[in-house]
């Protein structure tokens, strides 16, 4: 069984961060280790107020050195939000520490959306993250973060040629192969795109495009990419996995949205999803 390790803040209600990797990475037949950076008693997006929050930067080294300990190896490492550059730096060296040459390095970049940083975010944090990419074998930025990362003016306006240029570009950072979420052509589908350095070459997933925001789906799409990589599955086939469960999310969500407002209904596709990693 392939073990996977995954760094990020728990949210306990609100389906995001590790209460959705941590089931959906354990849906796909990987043993999932779990580090939070941090307690929350909800998310912090749009309809939660007041919510709780303790921070546990100072806990992370501890159970890193204990792990050393007792010998623990990992497939794959995955960082989700990470909430100050103390925490960036923490996980640098947790990289260092973990790595075996034979183990890959996933992080998603979660910086901001809609062309604007998240709330707290600074150039300094931005830079601390470039840094942590380069780290990475595998990047996972919405068009947003890209542009932050490459200090690049963000636009809405592109074409597969621009597409193209970041994935380049996001690979000159030292990642060898970035992905970029968000994607779309038109107005009726919407996916995303990896570069493969090594062979140069692209490769493009896309569903339909719903209407709708519903939070959380960066995270459904990083933990299962994580997982199809940690399995064997080609970078395509990995992003028509993420693409594909992504869309079967939404879309399920959308007749229970009034109620699951706050997250999608994720928990109803883990089946179709447990499925397709027992293909060959």
């Amino acid at each position: 069984m392939k073990r996977v390790v995954t760094i990020q803040d728990i949210s306990c209600f609100g389906k995001c961060s590790l209460t959705v990797a941590l089931p959906i990475i354990s849906a796909m037949g990987i043993e999932t280790a779990v580090i939070p950076t941090a307690v929350l008693s909800t998310h912090t997006g749009s309809g939660f107020s007041g919510y709780t929050f303790r921070d546990l930067t100072s806990d992370i080294p501890d159970i890193s050195r204990h792990w050393q300990s007792l010998g623990l190896k990992f497939d794959a490492m995955y960082t989700g939000y990470l909430g100050s550059i103390e925490q960036v730096q923490i996980v640098s060296d947790f990289f260092d520490t973990f790595s075996t040459g034979s183990n890959f390095r996933v992080v998603d970049p979660v910086l901001g959306d809609a062309g604007k940083l998240y709330a707290g975010f600074t150039p300094d944090f931005v830079r601390e993250m470039r840094r942590l990419c380069r780290k990475a074998d595998y990047i996972i930025p919405n068009m947003t973060e890209a542009s932050f990362l490459l200090d690049m003016p963000y636009t809405e306006d592109y074409d597969q040629a621009y597409v193209e240029d970041i994935l380049r570009r996001l690979a000159d950072l030292g990642c060898p192969t970035p992905l970029l979420t968000g994607v779309h052509f038109d107005s009726a589908s919407q996916g995303a795109a990896a570069y493969d350095s090594a062979s140069d070459t692209f490769c493009y997933s896309f569903g339909e495009s719903f209407d709708r925001t519903v939070h959380g789906t960066g995270d459904i799409f990083a933990s299962v990419f994580t997982g199809a990589v940690a399995l064997g599955k080609s970078l395509d086939r990995a992003l028509d996995m993420c693409v594909g469960f992504t869309h079967d999310c939404i879309e399920a969500t959308i007749p229970e949205f009034d109620r699951t407002w706050y997250g999608t209904c994720f928990e109803t596709c883990l089946g179709s999803l447990a499925a397709q990693c027992a293909e060959n």
